[in-house]
């Protein structure tokens, strides 16, 4: 089993920024494959951006490509999520998951991936 912790959510302001983390444990974490996902109220969980194992690769939806940048520290398990020029249709539930068998491309879909976090809300007021 792997555990996933998110944190760094919170009410911002239009135009402002947040970094979220999400803190692995209990498995290898360098074999798997990390994306974010969010879901805002009434809509199905939408990818946001994923990470391969060794940080050298990564995809954007195209919502969030420019602004939101994935990054991952391997030495200590733990993916961020650094969110800039936030709007309010980035209001959402914020969830990282972690994916064993996928890369950046084919890991976009909720369905693929094998662990989940418990979420972390993202406010972004106009």
């Amino acid at each position: 089993q792997m555990q996933l912790v998110e944190s760094g959510g919170g009410l911002v302001q239009a135009g402002g920024s947040l970094r979220l983390s999400c803190a692995a444990s209990g498995r290898t974490f360098s074999n798997y494959v990390v994306g974010w996902f969010r879901q805002a109220p009434g809509k199905e969980r939408e990818f946001v951006a994923t990470i391969s194992r060794g940080g050298g690769y990564t995809n954007y939806a195209d919502s969030v490509k420019g602004r939101f940048t994935i990054s991952r520290d391997n030495a200590k398990n733990t993916v961020y999520l650094q969110m800039n020029s936030l709007k309010p249709e980035d209001t959402a539930v914020y969830y990282c998951a972690a994916d064993g068998s996928g890369n950046v491309w084919t890991s976009i879909s909720p369905m693929k991936y094998d662990y989940w976090g418990q979420g972390t809300q993202v406010t972004v007021s106009s």
